[in-house]
């Protein structure tokens, strides 16, 4: 069946689960940037949780459905309606013939999941369906979505099915992220250090897939922008010459030459993907040791909604 695209939305792209194991060769992983709400979205329909799904960035799309398919949203606050008609997120819905379905502006978090019974049709590119937006591949023809696109799909109807209240991610403009510290930590001063981990940082408007600029009091490193390049992963924080620190998301290159002064651990890295312009952002500080053990606590709560969630997360 087929899905057009009546309004694409800021940038609707289709996402999917990340490219593995390409790092070496400068392939990005990517994949959705809040991959814990792909996963919910497409647990409500028995798909895989990487069955590809449209991932809405600030304001969602406008689709309209050709024949009856289930579908489910997840993720940001935002109105959705079913032909004007509002509805919640975090249930499967079934959509009739010429049923239209709008996607309104997040008003908390960053992105929407939009998921379909069987996932959305996808060019698959070196492992994975996600849209690499830098490169131009994956997804459709490696791009956001347009209006006039069509969409395919399976046409098939879900049980219905309904996120429980425990595992409904809470959105909010105020996060906390664990954080390690890094190879190049020891750049910082003493003061910049004690900045780092005991500031209330302010997301700035250069917030994208690539990552997230942080503002507030400078930070003073001793490389004098001369670092050769290293490699980097999604969550690396970066202190470029400025002194603001920068975080790396799902879409951010391979290597950086600034100083690695932190990095976001795995158990907090998926909320990455909801950070927003002015939101709060907290850094708090754990060894190693200590943010493994808080990722395998997550992963046996997690378990029991979405089997997969070592995959996810």
């Amino acid at each position: 069946m087929t899905i057009t695209v009546i309004k694409p939305g800021l940038q609707s792209t289709i996402q999917s689960r990340p490219r593995v194991g390409l790092r070496y060769q400068g392939v990005p992983g990517g994949g959705a940037a809040d991959p814990l709400s792909l996963a919910l979205a497409n647990r409500l329909l028995g798909n895989e949780w990487d069955a590809p799904a449209l991932e809405a960035t600030l304001l969602g799309p406008t689709l309209r459905f050709d024949r009856e398919c289930a579908f489910a949203v997840t993720g940001a606050v935002a109105v959705v309606t079913l032909n004007g008609d509002e509805i919640q997120a975090h249930e499967s819905r079934t959509a009739s013939a010429g049923d239209q379905l709008a996607i309104g502006a997040a008003e908390i978090g960053a992105r929407s999941y939009i998921a379909v019974t069987g996932g959305f049709a996808a060019d698959e590119v070196l492992g994975s369906s996600s849209t690499n937006l830098q490169a131009g591949f994956g997804g459709l023809q490696g791009r956001a979505l347009l209006a006039g696109d069509v969409l395919r799909c399976d046409s098939v109807v879900a049980e219905s099915a309904r996120t429980p209240d425990e595992f409904r991610l809470p959105m909010s403009s105020t996060w906390a992220l664990r954080t390690c510290i890094a190879r190049e930590t020891d750049l910082l001063d003493d003061d910049s250090l004690d900045h780092l981990f005991n500031t209330n940082w302010t997301v700035a408007r250069r917030a994208d897939r690539m990552g997230v600029r942080l503002e507030g009091p400078r930070l003073a490193v001793s490389s004098d922008g001369r670092m050769p390049s290293a490699g980097v992963i999604p969550g690396t924080i970066q202190c470029p010459e400025d002194g603001s620190p920068y975080v790396l998301s799902v879409d951010a290159g391979t290597v950086g030459g600034y100083p690695r002064i932190a990095q976001v651990a795995r158990v907090d890295r998926h909320v990455l993907g909801q950070l927003r312009p002015g939101d709060h952002v907290r850094l708090l500080r754990r060894e190693p040791d200590d943010a493994v053990t808080e990722l395998r606590a997550k992963l046996a709560y997690w378990r029991e909604w979405l089997p997969d969630i070592d995959e996810v997360l």
